[in-house]
């Protein structure tokens, strides 16, 4: 069957085409993202849900979304969507960073030059038949600061531009490099240099935890007299009341404002306050930004829903369709051994320590490991995935660590998982053979060649005569068959293990009836989706 895909808001009829022309059921709706209750009442139904800002995904709405596996924002900004909700719920949340770059970027730009010159509040007294050519009197930007708070993809673009208008730029950003600022043609600096020294401030950063009032009271007195500031990343990054006070007060001379606090804003201190430019969150608001991001959120969804490509998420590692080719088989072997280990694991999960090496150590280390985090919870919880588990894993108090190796032994790559428990740790690990199948390589320490089945029965024993036999008897009389087996011992009487592959699930009387002979040590019936 078809994935279903609802659009609940206003997408253009190109992206609508191209979740047909991919075959899938698409249902364009635009206008019922903003009733929230028939939203609730029929998601239910979806594999997917493209929104833009009008749709508002809260963890009622996701409590109802028994089916859906992604909810594609056209834009940026996702604060509309309860994440955490949609990351328990396993529901992927993606968004489209680089459709509207250059036109937010374009706008923070046409705010400076607003704000240089009072463009707006010229054009309205000229409007209104006044002639008051003395009354406007601006400021170049040729020569002057630009301090860019975060140069990432949008500040990036700002600092190429007002590089070509013969601004000095400077740039507050802890994950740019000295080497990239270099070759960007910006001045790295602390973030109290840059408000000293700029002679217009633009913040081009997301909103979160460290970025939340950045322009603070405290901060913005540091600023230059003089400086104009400019906002078109989101609200809530400069404290708006201390900023009036200072735009009356003369320190500061301008400022131009594209997102607020709240919104949308009917009211706000910086309106109608001498030379500030408001205007209503209008960053991405061109017709070619509103195509792009449409085109693109119905590429990566489709992507998604059809190839398990996953691009742009937000609470996910991002896996392209080409990664998700090769990585198929290593996601699938990286899901069942984490399924192996939980399958033989009663007590609390402490830690998950995975191991790569080889070719695996060269892959997409953050999909593999919410394979195998999904695959060892699956068995207290039937329903987390990919998304899901990493949250259910932090949430349990569970630590996660990796290692990667370069190739250490016979196999090209492999992946090795231990989880510790109060009570012992516990390890397996698998490889990937050419044929593209799963192979679980060593239990307990124990080298094996062993696929993965449907129905498998595992044992542990002490190696003395007589087990394989009794194995084999004792299924017999339940009448269970064993289609094949394989079998690893660490030495000539020592610790032996069993892999059984059955034709059906292992029945509870044979494993009744295999404790009842006293050879083994373990009993575990293991299902796996092959």
């Amino acid at each position: 069957m078809a994935p279903k895909v609802l659009i609940s808001d206003k997408l253009s009829a190109a992206a609508v085409q191209i979740f047909k022309d991919r075959g899938i059921d698409v249902d364009f709706q635009p206008d019922l993202g903003k009733d929230k209750d028939k939203l609730a009442e029929v998601i239910g139904q979806y594999d997917g849900l493209a929104i833009r800002s009008a749709t508002k995904v809260t963890e009622k709405i996701l409590e109802n979304a028994t089916n859906l596996k992604v909810i594609g924002r056209a834009g940026i900004g996702t604060d509309n969507i309860d994440k955490e909700a949609a990351s328990k719920k396993g529901v992927i949340v993606m968004n489209t960073p680089y459709g509207n770059m250059i036109t937010t970027a374009e706008h923070a730009i046409a705010m400076m030059f607003a704000v240089a010159r009072q463009i707006p509040e010229a054009s309205a007294s000229t409007h209104a038949g006044k002639w008051e050519k003395s009354k406007f009197m601006g400021v170049e930007l040729t020569g002057k600061t630009l301090g860019v708070i975060g140069a990432g993809n949008i500040g990036g673009i700002v600092c190429n531009r007002a590089l070509g208008l013969k601004m000095k730029v400077v740039a507050y950003d802890p994950f740019l490099g000295e080497e990239k600022a270099k070759k960007m043609g910006v001045e790295k600096v602390e973030l109290d240099e840059l408000l000293t020294r700029a002679d217009f401030i633009t913040l081009h950063v997301p909103f979160t935890e460290q970025t939340a009032n950045i322009l603070s009271a405290e901060n913005l007195a540091k600023t230059k007299k003089g400086v104009r500031i400019i906002n078109c990343a989101r609200g809530g990054l400069v404290d708006e009341q201390a900023l009036a006070d200072l735009l009356k007060s003369g320190h500061v001379a301008g400022a131009a404002f594209d997102v607020f606090k709240e919104e949308p804003a009917t009211e706000n201190p910086l309106f109608n306050l001498p030379n500030v430019v408001c205007t209503p969150h209008l960053g991405a608001a061109t017709t070619e930004a509103q195509e792009n991001v449409a085109l693109q959120v119905a590429e990566q969804m489709s992507n998604y829903l059809l190839d398990g490509a996953v691009e742009n998420a937000l609470n996910m590692p991002s896996m392209t369709a080409e990664e998700a080719k090769v990585m198929g088989p290593w996601v699938d072997l990286a899901g069942h051994l984490g399924n192996f280990i939980g399958q033989l694991t009663d007590e609390p999960i402490n830690a998950i320590n995975i191991l790569y090496d080889g070719v695996a150590a060269d892959m997409n280390q953050g999909a593999l490991n919410c394979a195998v985090i999904a695959g060892i919870l699956k068995k207290a919880n039937p329903d987390v995935n990919l998304v899901s588990a990493p949250v259910v894993a932090k949430e349990r108090g569970t630590q996660v660590s990796t290692t990667s190796q370069s190739k250490g032994g016979t196999f090209d790559g492999y992946i090795k998982v231990t989880i510790v428990t109060p009570e012992r740790e516990r390890s397996c690990a698998g490889t990937v053979f050419s044929d593209g199948k799963p192979r679980f390589i060593q239990i307990k320490g124990i080298n094996i060649d062993a696929e993965v089945g449907e129905h498998m029965l595992y044992t542990t024993n002490e190696d003395v005569p007589g087990v394989i036999g009794t194995l084999g008897t004792t299924l017999g009389e339940n009448g269970q068959n064993i289609a094949n087996f394989t079998l690893g011992r660490t030495a000539t009487g020592k610790q032996a293990i069993a892999l059984l592959y059955l034709d059906e699930k292992t029945k509870p009387e044979t494993v009744k009836a295999l404790r009842d002979t006293g050879l083994f040590q373990q009993i575990r019936p293991l299902e796996f989706a092959v």
